[in-house]
């Protein structure tokens, strides 16, 4: 009896041990212990042997890397819930599956979105600095001292309702927060019910009204740099913009420049339009207190990453086994 091979499968980085165990047993799989980040040319040699290639989203799958894969690669089963960092059309040309793991991540990113939410108008990483930065120096609570904003009776305006923003609106109204949303579409009228949302088909009125502006959408040409400079002037003086979806939905020197003027009170950002580089002006505003930032780890939990491992793992396996993986990923028309 002879015994079926192994797909050969390389993945990009270093996974949660529970994922990487299981695809040792199930694939010949190629891990990267050390967790360094593979150079192009790595990704180029790797493609030219492998016959699926498991990358992140800090590794960029472009037509270059997927024009050198030999006629045996036929997936690329990402360990990502967007699929931006891939040239899937140019996958699609040479008859390379794409898949994510998507609904995983829904709750672990609401959450940091809420509190997000939470931290920039009530100044929770400029209080944290004030007694690991200068400790003994704190001089004990006083009526004035590191007043905030309370988010109670606010107005939310999230863009992109899909699963993650109806996650973060149906938080924010148990915080008592207004919901308003911009979508392509209406959710549907339960939902709207539920939360008591107001929807907005112009993003630019929905904008000069709310208090408080969370990023949900995901990342596609037709939202890269939404929330330009001319919309980032329409929010009012006193109001906040999160974002934990992608960094460039948001025209990022346009932010900078409207915080250091401060006709905005504030921002939080989980991601930036060029990871992993943190503009300096940045990290300054942080210092300064206009703006929280966070090193992308709004999906950051052992059991979101796990989740995702498994979703790979089937996408993988159902593949192999000659069937449609549950989670491809068509070309954006």
């Amino acid at each position: 009896m002879t015994t079926k091979k192994k797909p050969k499968v390389y993945v990009t980085r270093k996974l949660p041990d529970a994922v990487e165990t299981r695809m040792r047993e199930l694939f010949d799989a190629e891990l990267n212990i050390d967790d360094r980040p593979r150079t192009k040319e790595e990704l180029i040699q790797a493609v030219r042997s492998i016959e699926v290639l498991v990358p992140t989203v800090t590794d960029r799958i472009d037509a270059e890397v997927i024009d050198e894969a030999g006629p045996q690669m036929k997936l690329i089963a990402s360990f990502s819930n967007g699929t931006d960092h891939i040239d899937v059309e140019a996958a699609a040309r040479r008859g390379i599956t794409v898949t994510n793991t998507p609904n995983v991540l829904t709750e672990d990113t609401a959450d940091m979105t809420m509190a997000l939410i939470l931290a920039v108008p009530r100044r929770l990483a400029e209080g944290a600095r004030v007694l690991t930065d200068s400790p003994g120096e704190w001089a004990g609570w006083s009526p004035t001292w590191m007043l905030g904003r309370r988010i109670h009776g606010k107005r939310i305006g999230i863009v992109g309702m899909g699963r993650i923003g109806t996650a973060v609106a149906r938080r924010a109204k148990a915080f008592g927060l207004s919901i308003h949303y911009h979508n392509r579409k209406r959710v549907n009228p339960a939902t709207e019910d539920e939360l008591e949302a107001t929807y907005w088909d112009s993003l630019d009125q929905m904008l000069a009204r709310v208090d408080i502006v969370s990023v949900n959408c995901p990342s596609t040409p037709a939202t890269y740099h939404l929330i330009s400079a001319r919309r980032l002037a329409l929010l009012q003086p006193t109001s906040y913009i999160v974002n934990t979806a992608r960094g460039d939905v948001i025209d990022e020197m346009a932010l900078i420049k409207i915080l250091r003027e401060g006709k905005i009170a504030g921002a939080g950002l989980d991601v930036f339009e060029n990871e992993p580089a943190v503009n300096p002006k940045l990290v300054k505003l942080a210092n300064e207190g206009k703006v929280v930032i966070l090193p992308h780890m709004s999906s950051a939990t052992l059991e979101g990453r796990i989740d995702m491992g498994d979703k790979v793992i089937i996408n993988i396996r159902t593949f192999i086994d000659g069937h449609r993986p549950p989670n491809r990923v068509l070309p954006f028309r």
